[in-house]
């Protein structure tokens, strides 16, 4: 958590704030508030962050524990200590993309830690749990709520370097989160499958799952195999099962991790 919100910090004093950049959530917030009243965004954010966690606590009970807590007072601390850094651009752009970077790869590593910042990410499961709205949506009304105000106190132009921070700061959540390691799922239909799995475990090396289904057509039962296999193994895969099958129907799916054997190492 706290080398999270070094990172964190250390990108919104370095390339958001100076550029008035707002990507939403508190740090978005204090953004604004520095330019109007000259505060400190330190302070902008403890004056924020700790009464949000604690309407929380008393709304949503205790499931945030001392990591939320904790987060909500820590982040603005880094802030102020990071305050003194330099400013690397005053190219808004610049300092949207690699500001929305550096504060995406803090909140992974806080993420990975199981841990929060608090803030706006809490006042929106406040507005999840009380109006029904979905997780996701309540993130976005605040997020878009704070880019919005950004638009009218600079310029609607620094509102739209904002969304660009703030969707390059999700992709690098995630792959953060996610990593690198993508794969693909096959799923195999074939009326030779016992000869594509042979292939498969065989000359693939991969192991595989047999899924019991039946023709939407014909009612038939047939079996269809599943396999995850890594992107370089992709065109050898359909050669393989072209080679014995060229009918075969094979669906092919990206899917961003693969825990287990052959793969990635349960956390």
């Amino acid at each position: 958590m706290l080398i999270g919100s070094l990172i964190m910090a250390a990108s919104f004093n370095c390339f958001l704030n100076p550029n008035q950049i707002a990507t939403g959530g508190v740090s978005g917030i204090s953004t604004i508030v520095q330019h109007l009243t000259g505060l400190n965004p330190a302070i902008t954010q403890w004056a924020l962050n700790i009464p949000i966690f604690l309407l929380a606590l008393w709304l949503l009970g205790g499931q945030f524990g001392v990591k939320a807590a904790v987060g909500s007072v820590i982040f603005p601390l880094c802030v102020l200590v990071t305050s003194h850094l330099g400013v690397p651009t005053q190219n808004p752009l610049l300092a949207s993309v690699y500001g929305g970077i550096g504060v995406g790869l803090g909140l992974g590593i806080v993420f990975r830690g199981r841990g929060s910042t608090g803030g706006l990410g809490l006042a929106a499961q406040m507005l999840h749990k009380y109006t029904g709205l979905s997780l996701g949506f309540s993130v976005a009304i605040f997020d878009g709520l704070v880019i919005l105000s950004s638009a009218l106190v600079f310029t609607p132009e620094n509102a739209l370097y904002g969304l660009i921070g703030l969707f390059v700061t999700t992709k690098t959540i995630d792959i953060v989160q996610l990593g690198f390691n993508y794969a693909k799922v096959a799923f195999i239909i074939s009326d030779h499958t016992e000869a594509i799995r042979k292939a498969i475990l065989y000359d693939l090396d991969r192991g595989l799952t047999e899924l019991s289904g039946s023709g939407g057509f014909t009612g038939e039962s047939r079996t269809v195999l599943m396999v995850v296999v890594k992107q370089n193994e992709v065109s050898r895969l359909k050669t393989l099962v072209q080679s014995v099958d060229p009918q075969a129907f094979v669906i092919l799916s990206e899917t961003n991790e693969v825990l287990g054997e052959g793969f990635k190492r349960h956390a």
